[in-house]
């Protein structure tokens, strides 16, 4: 594998990132608008909320059987165009089955875009022979950033779902597709010789089993963030409507900048101590939220949230990709499920605690499963693995048990 095509290659990645947070942000924060426009009930509205992450744990599922067949390039550059046109598909119709119809699509292909775009940022990561994940995740939560704003002004200016969709769509449609024909797989040859070796193995899923509660316990956390940080803000701090939008923004930038420097501190002190600072950081974000006077400080705690949730996530793919190197597909399409998994349970577990108990004393739950991750921080390595200069060869290529000094 040329130099060039690593950083064409990282490049397209990146790009696949930051389409994949536009989208998704997109559609989760224009949900009262899609609600209005085709009558969805409140009783009727979870139900279409968490068909998506379901679905989207199928896809996840299918791509990683699918993975032994054809490349994930292959995979991501089918899915992402689907993922685009079930949004554009949502803000375009009119009937209830028609919106069934469309995020249908489109959970299903989330599942295998996310498992996909993973898949190859960790053998873009172990080609590197440097930590460059937090990077992909970094231009995800750019996407997220944009997304939200052009779903702000559609709403600010009362436009239609397919007047706000339909722009983006014919943007980056196209150039998601030029695109995707500088992914870079990895050796296909070798990986599937290791996968199939992996696969006899009896008790290799359990291996990955802690990795798996990490990412559902990061979901959790997400997820409370997403959905509760503006009824949190209001209702239990006192803030106005207006400042009650602002702790997930701040959220969202403080992911971006955690991720922008995330993979220097991988490089520097290693993925264990990096997943370990950022677990406290969570934590003690959550501990902030739980017993802030005012929503000021509601904020800080939100704020404290997105620098160290953001770097749990991409360290898990990764961790995975170290921990299966000859299997790290399949793998990561497993760890992917646990994605959803958090998403579906995070939501419903603190409002139904909120309810039956309070808010702040909800907020002690997501703290706590957080902290769980300090348990398996092991998990992410040896302290010494750092994917740096000094400390890995800094210019390798080493995908599978293969390595060739580029």
């Amino acid at each position: 594998m040329t130099d060039a095509r690593l950083r064409h290659g990282r490049a397209s990645l990146a790009l696949s990132f930051f389409a994949q947070g536009v989208a998704f942000a997109l559609l989760v924060t224009r949900i009262p608008a899609i609600q209005d426009r085709y009558g969805i009930s409140d009783g009727l509205l979870p139900a279409f909320l968490a068909a998506v992450p379901i679905l989207a744990g199928v896809g996840s599922v299918v791509t990683e059987r699918l993975v032994k067949r054809v490349a994930p390039s292959v995979v991501l550059r089918w899915s992402q165009p689907v993922v685009l046109l079930g949004l554009l598909g949502v803000g375009a119709g009119s009937q209830l089955w028609q919106v069934a119809v469309a995020l249908g699509a489109f959970g299903l292909a989330v599942g295998a875009l996310d498992a996909s775009m993973n898949m190859l940022g960790v053998s873009l990561q172990r080609a590197y022979g440097r930590s460059i994940m937090l990077g992909f995740h970094a231009a995800y939560s750019l996407g997220g950033i944009a997304g939200a704003s052009l779903a702000w002004v559609g709403a600010h200016w009362d436009l239609s779902l397919l007047v706000s969709y339909l722009p983006v769509v014919a943007v980056l449609l196209p150039v998601a597709l030029v695109a995707s024909r500088w992914y870079a797989d990895g050796e296909r040859g070798e990986e599937a010789a290791e996968r199939a070796a992996g696969e006899r193995q009896s008790g290799a899923f359990k291996l990955l089993l802690p990795l798996c509660l990490v990412m559902t316990f990061a979901y959790i956390g997400d997820s409370t963030v997403s959905n509760w940080s503006a009824k949190y803000l209001q209702d239990v701090l006192g803030s106005s409507e207006e400042l009650a939008t602002l702790p997930y923004n701040a959220y969202m930038v403080t992911t971006l900048l955690g991720r922008a420097v995330g993979d220097l501190g991988v490089r520097r002190f290693g993925a264990v101590a990096v997943v370990r600072c950022g677990s406290v950081l969570a934590a003690a974000g959550f501990g902030v939220v739980a017993v802030a006077p005012g929503p000021r400080v509601g904020m800080l705690g939100f704020t404290m949230l997105g620098l160290g949730l953001c770097v749990i996530v991409p360290q898990t793919f990764a961790a995975a990709g170290r921990m299966f190197p000859g299997a790290s597909d399949g793998a990561v399409a497993r760890l992917n499920v646990f994605n959803y998994v958090g998403f579906l349970i995070g939501s419903p577990l603190v409002g139904a605690l909120g309810d039956v108990w309070s808010y702040r004393g909800a907020m002690i739950v997501p703290m706590v499963l957080v902290l769980v991750t300090l348990v398996y921080a092991r998990s992410f390595g040896t302290e010494t693995a750092r994917y740096g200069v000094g400390h890995e060869r800094p210019r390798v290529v080493d995908v599978g048990r293969g390595g060739n000094e580029v």
